[in-house]
C-alpha cells in the first residue's frame, strides 16, 4: 500500500497534555549524555533565569512522539510501522522546555515526496504551553519504504 497523497495538509487534534517532570528532564539528558548542570540541577537552572531544570532540545521529541502515534495509527495513511525509518529531525524553539510545562502538540502533515519506491512524509508539531504559546516546532521526515 503506497502512503496516501491526500495526507498532505491533514492537521491531527492537540495532543493530551504532557506535564514535564524534573526527573524525566534528568531520565534524558542522561541517556543523551547532556552534562550541562542547568539539565540536572534548579539552582543551576535558576541561575540563568529558568524557573527549573531545562530539558535537553532533543526533548521535544518526547511530546512529538505523541503526534506521531497518531499519523501511524491513520488507518487511510498508508504507513506502515515495519517500513519505517526516522530520516531527519529539526527544532525551531520560541523557548527551552523546562520542567514544570504543560505542553500540548499539534501535527500538519506538510509535504510527501517519492524518493526511489519510497515515501519521504514531513510532518511539523507545534508544541505549546498551557498559555497556548509556542514553545518549539519540531519537523519530522519519515524514510516509508515500498512494497517489497
Amino acid at each position: 500500500m503506497a502512503v496516501n497523497p491526500e495526507l498532505v495538509g491533514r492537521t491531527f487534534p492537540p495532543t493530551a497534555s504532557y506535564l514535564v517532570g524534573r526527573e524525566k528532564v534528568r531520565e534524558f539528558a542522561r541517556a543523551v549524555f547532556a552534562d550541562d548542570p542547568q539539565h540536572f540541577d534548579p539552582a543551576a537552572a535558576q541561575a540563568l533565569g529558568y524557573a527549573d531544570v531545562v530539558a535537553p532540545p532533543t526533548f521535544a521529541m518526547v511530546i512529538q512522539d505523541l503526534t506521531l502515534q497518531q499519523l501511524l495509527a491513520e488507518p487511510d495513511s498508508g504507513i506502515e510501522l515495519s517500513r519505517v525509518l526516522h530520516g531527519e529531525q529539526r527544532f525551531a524553539y520560541t523557548r527551552p522546555i523546562v520542567a514544570g510545562d504543560e505542553l500540548t502538540a499539534r501535527l500538519t502533515v506538510s509535504a510527501i515526496r517519492a524518493l526511489g519506491g519510497n515515501a519521504m512524509v514531513t510532518s511539523d508539531a507545534v508544541i505549546t504551553d498551557a498559555a497556548g504559546d509556542h514553545v518549539v516546532t519540531a519537523t519530522s521526515v519519515l524514510v516509508v519504504g515500498g512494497d517489497a
